[in-house]
């Protein structure tokens, strides 16, 4: 029952990475990778006590929150220029997360075998995460989607690496990561819009 539960969070992580793979508003980005978060947390709580994977999910929601404070503080122009965007190259996007998936599935046992007999859905999670964000990366230049290809990616990791250690530190470590990507990636999308408004 309780693996049954867990696969059900791997799919939950694969629809909200895809979402964010495919979502063109900047709201349902935010949503998507809120929704990330929240799957990363249950996958840290197979390995990780409930305070420490806690961490886990506020310090995403944090980014989250910091990102689409900094999002909403743009011009509304860009706002709708961007939701009214036509979504270019859906299909790919579709084909290559599809193929994250399988490549995920496939390597689940290497992996979990080589990582101290990780559980297979905190595996197959992990690399559907880091799969998905470095997918992110390679489509884009935006600030803001570069930041979240890195908090995807770096997600992915988070969770797979809960698996062989269980210190505090190391939480609150990557929790600190996770905050200084969004802030970075805030000031990015910043001063990105200031210097574009400077050349008009």
């Amino acid at each position: 029952m309780f693996e049954t539960l867990a696969w059900i969070v791997v799919f939950w992580i694969a629809i909200a990475s895809l979402g964010l793979l495919l979502a063109q508003n900047w709201r349902w980005l935010m949503a998507f990778l809120a929704a990330q978060y929240l799957g990363v947390f249950f996958l840290t709580l197979q390995n990780w006590t409930l305070a420490m994977a806690s961490v886990k999910v506020i310090a995403g929601w944090i980014g989250v929150t910091i990102l689409g404070m900094s999002r909403s503080g743009l011009m509304q122009e860009d706002a709708n220029q961007s939701e009214s965007a036509v979504p270019a190259g859906r299909l790919f996007r579709l084909f290559a997360a599809g193929l994250i998936y399988v490549i995920a599935i496939v390597g689940t046992p290497t992996i979990s075998l080589m990582i101290a007999d990780a559980p297979y859905p905190v595996t197959a999670g992990a690399l559907v995460l880091i799969g998905m964000g470095l997918l992110h990366l390679g489509m884009t230049n935006q600030a803001l989607r570069v930041t979240i290809g890195l908090m995807t990616a770096l997600s992915g990791f988070e969770a797979l690496y809960a698996t062989i250690e269980g210190s505090i530190l190391v939480a609150a470590l990557l929790a600190v990561i996770n905050l200084g990507l969004a802030l970075v990636g805030a000031y990015l999308m910043i001063a990105s819009h200031s210097s574009q408004m400077e050349s008009q």
